[in-house]
């Protein structure tokens, strides 16, 4: 897509002849012969640079690059008049002007300007993109005060330093990513590289390549040479995320570079060697998956050198109101929402909800809230149905009890877990010590279950 200027100029001439040129650079032209036109032409139709004359009838240039600046400070200006001087010229750099070209113009001179504008601008754009992303983004911190997140932070304190490799496990939405991110940025390798590959989202036949580059007409399409993921991340940090989705054949080559860090592109034979640091992460029970055949024990033995464990929202629920109000703060400043406030009440329901998509669900929740109720006060009144009406502990009969809870116990938390633990292992042998069944039953992940069965000691086969 060409590149668009609007050309700002009260003489017919002048606009004609910017256009022939500019035209003929393939940049695409408007033009407006006043300072009103101009901005109205802005507003209608974003250009990616502006050259605006300084003698304009009724608002002057200087003026419109004042609003200009106001309005849209990342649009690149350049000012030309013949009237010309160095006090002007200092005067328009001082308001933001990109450049400024004297009358009689060089059109050689405009073009090559033209050039460097365009690509200030696009430099502009993808800065914006860029801060955008970093603020729409979970943030790269842990946040949190509970004993699992503590616990969390002190542990990546003691690991990141090191060159260990590290095998992150937790639900969807727990913020795996975070956690790689923050080890990265506590390492001695912050400075260098931190390459993502979701080995969940690409297809099969294009894995191998993306991971591992691949030469010019090495399949179809491969029109060029591309270096993969590996290559990108040398000296850095690679994030595998979602490992337990990645197929047996791809596990054994991953196998052999880990192992011996140098590898060939597809279609290639140059061995490329690499200097690493591997992050896994994955919601999977690696080690069920081990038993089932869809994962290899030597690959997993081999990424598991440091394990660390996301414990899900709905264990960290102390959390839950310093995750809305940064999640608040956050979206306020990326969109201009209103601010928003929850009732304690609302708080108290939002912090009993189970939370099954974990953090990722609850800033969804917090950025929907925002749309609808922002610049208001929240209540329980105000939240969805699936979330006011499902708190995280579901009522139960008493004659579904399967033991009574120890009379006159006070300490509210060990109560509950006691009744947990009875309540699972009673449930489980009704389920033939499947744990796949209970889990569904539940509406827990596999995983998860496994984790509380061994935290409460009960035996499964």
């Amino acid at each position: 897509m060409s590149k668009s200027i609007l050309i700002v100029d009260d003489e017919d001439g002048i606009r004609y002849s910017l256009r022939g040129v500019l035209e003929d650079e393939g940049f695409s032209v408007s033009e407006a012969d006043s300072g009103e036109n101009a901005l109205k032409s802005i507003s209608d139709d974003m250009p990616d640079l502006v050259f605006l004359d300084i003698w304009l009838p009724g608002m002057d240039g200087l003026e419109v690059l004042d609003r200009i600046k106001k309005e849209w400070d990342w649009l690149p200006v350049v000012m030309i008049s013949g009237h010309g001087n160095i006090e002007t010229a200092v005067s328009a750099i001082k308001k933001g002007a990109f450049d400024f070209i004297e009358k009689p113009l060089s059109l050689e001179k405009v073009v090559i300007t033209a050039e460097k504008a365009v690509k200030f601008s696009n430099l502009q754009s993808e800065n914006k993109a860029l801060r955008t992303r970093i603020e729409t983004e979970q943030p790269a911190k842990l946040t949190g005060r509970s004993e699992a997140i503590v616990s969390l932070r002190e542990i990546i304190g003691q690991v990141a330093p090191t060159d260990a490799w590290v095998l992150i496990t937790g639900e969807n939405g727990t913020g795996k990513e975070i956690v790689a991110r923050s080890i990265h940025s506590q390492s001695l390798r912050k400075d260098r590289p931190l390459v993502a590959v979701n080995c969940a989202a690409i297809p099969e036949e294009l894995i191998e390549s993306e991971l591992f580059g691949h030469e010019k007409g090495a399949f179809t399409g491969a029109e060029r040479a591309q270096e993969g993921k590996f290559e990108l991340a040398d000296t850095g940090t690679l994030f595998l995320d979602e490992i337990g989705d990645m197929s047996l054949k791809t596990q054994a080559k991953i196998l052999r570079i880990l192992q011996e860090q140098c590898f060939e592109r597809v279609g290639g034979r140059k061995t490329i060697n690499v200097n690493v640091r591997v992050i896994a992460a994955t919601n999977k029970d690696l080690f069920q998956e081990i038993k089932n055949g869809n994962f290899r024990e030597d690959l997993y033995y081999r990424l598991k050198v440091f394990p660390l464990e996301v414990a899900p929202l709905r264990d960290r629920s102390e959390d839950i109101p310093l995750l809305i109000e940064e999640f608040i703060t956050r979206l306020n400043r990326q969109h201009g929402f209103k601010p928003l406030t929850f009732t304690n009440a609302a708080l108290k329901v939002l912090s009993e909800y189970a939370w099954p998509g974990n953090v990722r669900e609850l800033k969804n929740f917090v950025e929907r809230m925002l749309i609808i109720f922002g610049g208001k006060e929240v209540g329980p009144d105000k939240l969805p149905p699936e979330i006011a009406d499902n708190p995280k502990v579901e009522s139960i009969e008493q004659d579904q009890l399967p033991l009574p809870l120890p009379e006159g116990q006070l300490d509210f938390k060990k109560a509950r877990a006691d009744f947990e633990a009875q309540f699972l292992e009673t449930k489980l042998k009704e389920f033939n010590g499947s744990v796949s069944k209970l889990a569904e039953a539940v509406g827990l992940e596999r995983s998860s279950l496994y984790r509380k069965l061994k935290s409460y000691e009960i035996q499964t086969d």
